[in-house]
């Protein structure tokens, strides 16, 4: 796998300590989704469908806001 699209391991531990997170791991259904992919065979083609879940793509987005956090320009005031 490319190295660049590993995420360092302090960053994981990141995700552990995300109360947003928790908050959306609580939902059963995601629970379920998420321990389907674990379970499958062909992961990859398994989460493109799952993106099309809103509840998976919230969880997905969610996790990415935390391991890479988006650009303080990049950011619109309020």
């Amino acid at each position: 796998e490319d190295e660049q699209d590993r995420v360092p391991l302090h960053k994981l531990k990141l995700l552990g300590e995300s109360e947003e997170l928790k908050e959306l791991l609580l939902n059963p259904h995601l629970r379920q989704l998420l321990l389907t992919i674990d379970q499958a065979e062909d992961k990859s083609s398994l989460m493109r469908k799952f993106m099309q879940e809103p509840l998976f793509v919230e969880f997905a987005d969610c996790c990415l806001r935390i391991v890479e956090p988006p650009e303080k320009e990049n950011i619109l005031p309020e």
